[in-house]
């Protein structure tokens, strides 16, 4: 028998030990231990990575923020979904110290500060993990990272289910609120007082976001618009998250279809309008119409136009017909009850335009043949009326980085980006523009939605 215990960390470890005489008669078996151990966490860790996570099956978001830039991070597991549609990507591959302090199962909360009276904080990206906080600042971690989140939020609880930034006068203070179950923490940017507040009429958040000036509960696939002062939640609630956040081909039977695609927060793809003033705006699998009356519908893209089935990237008006790009394809429809695809399109877009797809956003001004063609940071034109087609009179465009959708009409151009749009008088101030004009939402203003 032995003298003294069998000593070890690991079987695995180099810093176990043994007494002589006997390893040889074990290594065989620790070796066997090894190579299990090693195949196992292989075999989970691959499973892990690879699962494959679809937002619109109904996923119940970890945490939501919103970068530098206004695109909205959504969380779940060790993954994160960049803006309203994409496939999931590891969340370490953007922020990539987490997994350096900690395994990241997940994220607990996270947020986005924007307070420019405190430079400290400002334009910094919380997150939070169990009892410690990360704090970035362009997708680097800050200095002294991480911390408890008692040092950094005093008097805030670890293990939180959701936060969220309001800058005054949102509330009454610059402030963060906090949520752990049915506990509501504000959380005062200056003076670090802790107010604990309950609202009644929420439902537990299991994440939160303020965007476009408003705040967001989600519980679930559910998402609630509250009142950040109160938590006062009016109006018929909780809706879809999917109807809204997310771009998805199917909808539940309750959804409102034409109120999701007005007030849906996802970018357009394309928008134009005809001869008539008829407006016709593209997200997704569906579009909006909107006659001269101002009457709006919304269908499936399928439906109109069923050559495209979905997802377009430009569309432009001509002499009573769409021009519809998708990818390096141009579609032609003449307008009408029903729209007329015509024989012979699809064609390349490199054909028929003179210019390679895919095509960001196009579009022609009233009583003009000139379609302007956006790729990228760059706006072309080309004379429609001209054969064969070529682009010509490239020109930067400095005033965005990159344009979703725009439109032309009596007016002057609206350009979209994201869900705002900016007008310009004419192309030329467009172009030449070295500041953007006033801020404009999309749903709003183009569709009327109220919330």
């Amino acid at each position: 028998m032995l003298q003294q215990p069998l000593r070890y960390l690991l079987p695995c470890s180099p810093t176990y030990w043994i007494r002589g005489h006997i390893v040889m008669k074990l290594l065989p078996h620790i070796l066997f231990i090894c190579l299990a151990l090693a195949l196992t966490w292989a075999q989970d860790h691959h499973q892990h990575h690879a699962a494959v996570l679809d937002r619109c099956k109904g996923l119940e978001m970890d945490a939501v923020a919103v970068n530098e830039e206004g695109i909205p991070y959504f969380f779940k597991g060790d993954h994160l979904f960049k803006g309203f549609h994409g496939k999931a990507e590891l969340s370490n591959g953007s922020f990539t110290e987490l997994d350096d302090h900690h395994h990241l199962g997940h994220v607990d909360a996270a947020f986005r500060m924007h307070y420019e009276d405190d430079p400290t904080h400002h334009d910094h990206m919380f997150f939070f993990l169990d009892n410690k906080v990360f704090r970035y600042y362009q997708h680097k971690l800050e200095a002294g990272y991480p911390k408890d989140i008692s040092e950094v939020f005093p008097g805030i609880p670890d293990h939180l289910d959701a936060a969220v930034e309001c800058p005054k006068p949102e509330c009454d203070e610059d402030s963060v609120i906090f949520f752990k179950k049915d506990d509501i923490y504000h959380y005062n940017v200056k003076t670090k007082a802790v107010e604990k507040k309950e609202f009644d009429s929420m439902p537990n958040c299991t994440s939160a976001f303020r965007f476009m000036e408003h705040y967001y509960c989600f519980h679930g696939h559910m998402f609630s618009k509250f009142d950040p002062k109160t938590g006062d939640v009016h109006g018929k609630y909780p809706k879809e998250a999917r109807d809204y956040f997310m771009r998805c081909s199917k909808f539940s039977d309750e959804s409102d279809h034409l109120e999701r695609e007005r007030c849906s927060r996802v970018h357009l793809d394309a928008i134009t309008s005809d001869d008539d003033g008829d407006l016709y705006a593209f997200r997704g699998h569906h579009f909006i119409r909107k006659d001269n009356n101002d009457i709006l519908t919304s269908n499936s893209i399928e439906s109109a136009f069923k050559e495209l089935h979905s997802e377009v990237d430009a569309v432009f008006s001509y002499q009573d017909h769409l021009y519809m790009i998708k990818d390096d394809h141009l579609y032609v429809y003449k307008v009408g009850e029903p729209h007329t695809h015509l024989d012979g399109y699809p064609k390349p877009v490199k054909e028929e335009l003179g210019i390679e797809g895919p095509i960001d956003a196009a579009f022609v001004c009233q009583d003009h043949h000139i379609a302007h063609i956006i790729k990228g940071k760059d706006i072309y034109d080309v004379d429609m009326s001209a054969t064969p087609r070529a682009p010509s009179n490239k020109r930067p465009i400095s005033v965005l980085n990159k344009v979703d959708a725009a439109m032309c009409g009596p007016g002057g151009v609206k350009v979209i980006r994201g869900n705002h749009f900016y007008h310009f008088d004419s192309v030329m101030l467009f172009v030449a523009s070295r500041a953007l004009p006033e801020q404009h939402k999309v749903s709003l203003e183009l569709f009327g939605c109220d919330h």
